[in-house]
């Protein structure tokens, strides 16, 4: 049944908020966010989003935030318009990333690490590419704590590690292979486009020769 508060407060979908404020916000997010998405594709109750409001209670509109990234297990893969922590089995998002850009104040940091403390994120990262800083906050018994050494730091969660020591963040996938930034991301998807294609014209002329392929 639904409940009277989901027939009466309307919860938006966008805050009037740009995804980012430059290029190199924009490429750290989708880089974290696609190779998040590779990483998990075939576990169908990991659902990985960017820039996706977050309501974490019900009725209450004004209470939400919009991570750059966040990793949610135990929900399904799917689009949505905005995650509703109460029409997700109250599953709140367990990792979230924020990427820094110039326009990003102390005291929104702040609001935003209290934020997902009061509601349980379990892993907390946050990356300044003009600096290459990395931070990162993991729950303990007294709530998101510090990580000391974020130098080859493996996320529990994630199983991917996390080197700052080079001029840009490398990040790992638990195999030890790197993630692939935004540019290879593209060389890699028109290379296997390339393949497809290689791949029927090869077809087409076994066909014109020989005909079809027997079954």
């Amino acid at each position: 049944m639904v409940s009277n508060l989901q027939e009466t407060v309307v919860y938006p979908d966008s805050d009037g908020k740009l995804m980012s404020d430059n290029t190199k916000q924009f490429r750290w997010i989708v880089e974290i966010k696609q190779n998040l998405d590779w990483l998990f594709a075939d576990d169908p109750t990991v659902f990985v989003a960017g820039d996706l409001l977050w309501y974490p209670i019900e009725g209450r509109p004004d209470i939400r935030n919009a991570p750059d990234v966040m990793v949610v297990f135990g929900r399904p893969k799917g689009d949505r318009g905005s995650y509703q922590q109460w029409r997700e089995e109250n599953i709140p998002p367990q990792v979230v990333f924020e990427i820094l850009s110039p326009g990003n104040t102390k005291t929104e940091m702040e609001k935003k690490l209290l934020f997902y403390d009061r509601h349980r994120i379990q892993e907390y990262y946050i990356y300044d590419p003009d600096t290459n800083a990395l931070s990162g906050w993991q729950r303990t018994e007294d709530g998101l704590d510090a990580i000391a050494d974020m130098t080859n730091w493996t996320s529990p969660r994630l199983g991917v590690r996390f080197d700052p020591s080079h001029e840009e963040l490398q990040i790992y996938y638990p195999d030890g292979t790197r993630f692939r930034s935004f540019n290879e991301i593209n060389e890699s998807l028109e290379r296997e486009r390339q393949r497809v294609e290689d791949l029927e014209a090869t077809l087409q002329q076994y066909r014109e020769r020989f005909g079809e392929l027997p079954n």
